[in-house]
């Protein structure tokens, strides 16, 4: 299991950046690696990770803006969660 997450955290480093990351399936991603997840009522995700925050707009559909999949991938690498050191 823990390689199917491993997998979801990659695509949003992948060039050129990926249009098909299912939403859901990032956000367990993002939780099986310890972020904690809040969703807003105005459709957005509040995603914290130690004292970092980062608010991701949600889409209307499954997958992710490729916008979003860029700031995603700055937070992530701002709080060391890059797939390269993921086990």
């Amino acid at each position: 299991m823990a390689h199917r997450h491993k997998m979801k955290i990659a695509k949003v480093f992948e060039h050129p950046v990926s249009s098909n990351i299912d939403v859901k399936k990032l956000i367990s991603a993002l939780e099986h690696y310890g972020c904690k997840v809040e969703h807003t009522k105005n459709n957005k995700a509040k995603i914290f990770y130690g004292e970092q925050e980062f608010v991701m707009p949600l889409p209307h559909g499954d997958h992710l803006e490729k916008d979003t999949v860029i700031s995603l991938r700055h937070f992530l690498e701002q709080i060391g969660l890059t797939p390269d050191k993921l086990d």
